[in-house]
């Protein structure tokens, strides 16, 4: 892999980076250990890439070397750079979830496996802070079905699915009036607040001011993303792209995830469904949800080809 450039002719150093990923949802933190630049700061574990090797051979060998576990299978997630004092990067990050070995500090490191939402430790280098919020995205995202009449068919349709185990939900249901609107928001959100899940809630819903909901997630669709040039004031946002310039707007933006549907890519009539979404989903700049008939075998080969999960029933656009 070679190195390139940054700004100002800055040379770019290639990291790979390793999100260990428990069962339980806590990943794995490292300090920096002394006499390496930004000693005692915590970051995910990895290494620079050398010459020769791919992002992947390089987890291998670095986590190896860091501590003495072996990966047995890795999926590439995003790809984002820094500018740091002593370093221009670009990390590679990738998910690990099947690894042999008990972690150990090889090199007099600390280590601490976070939990999902737990405070991070301090200092915390600061590329290591979007990952840490995009790692608690689940990998399932549902669109409600666009079918409620009321507050009561809403809310029953996503206890349903909360239910079952769902924690993310693309929530659009424009046959609802304004006041049935802001009353199904209400009850969803709470809801969802409950269940410990979150409501991207569809910008192309007329919202009433008493019921706008927005604080908390928020989706854009094309059109909103297009022209927006400030992030809307939410907790969480998400953004429907159809190809890579739009996802690097969704990027700079501030998104948090992508939702890309390929059967509304340019060219998707003649197009293969996997090639488009095999090439927006490489080294993406945030999490992307590909809109696929959910499986295991569909989640695993998105993941493989670097989305981080699938986005199921009614469409986006």
């Amino acid at each position: 892999m070679t190195a390139g450039t940054g700004p100002a002719g800055r040379a770019v150093t290639q990291v790979a980076v390793g999100v260990l990923v428990r069962a339980d949802g806590a990943v794995l933190l490292a300090d920096r250990p002394a006499g390496k630049p930004y000693a005692g700061y915590w970051e995910f574990p990895g290494g620079k890439i050398e010459a020769g090797e791919t992002v992947e051979q390089a987890l291998i060998r670095e986590l190896g070397e860091e501590l003495g576990v072996r990966v047995r299978h890795a999926d590439p997630w995003t790809v984002i750079e820094h500018d740091y004092p002593h370093a221009y990067v670009r990390l590679h990050f990738w998910r690990i979830e099947d690894w042999s070995g008990t972690a150990h500090p090889v090199e007099g490191q600390r280590l601490r496996f976070l939990q999902p939402g737990a405070e991070p430790p301090r200092p915390l280098l600061p590329a290591a802070v979007p990952a840490l919020r995009w790692i608690q995205l689940p990998t399932s995202l549902m669109a409600s079905p666009q079918t409620a009449r009321n507050a009561d068919d809403a809310l029953g349709w996503l206890e349903e699915m909360f239910g079952r185990g769902l924690r993310a939900v693309l929530w659009h249901e424009p046959h609802l009036a304004s006041q049935s609107l802001a009353d199904a928001l209400d009850r969803c959100q709470a809801l969802a607040r409950a269940y410990g899940a979150r409501l991207f809630i569809d910008s192309r819903l007329s919202l009433p001011d008493a019921g706008s909901g927005t604080q908390g997630a928020c989706h854009l669709d094309p059109d909103a993303l297009a022209r927006s040039r400030s992030r809307p004031d939410c907790d969480w946002l998400s953004a429907a792209v159809r190809d890579r310039e739009q996802l690097e707007h969704a990027a700079v933006l501030g998104c948090d995830c992508a939702i890309f549907d390929p059967h509304n890519a340019p060219g998707a009539a003649t197009a293969e469904p996997g090639a488009a979404i095999a090439q927006l989903c490489r080294e993406a700049p945030i999490p992307v949800y590909v809109r696929l008939e959910p499986s295991a075998q569909a989640l695993q080969w998105a993941r493989r080809h670097g989305a981080h999960g699938l986005l199921s029933a009614a469409s986006i656009n």
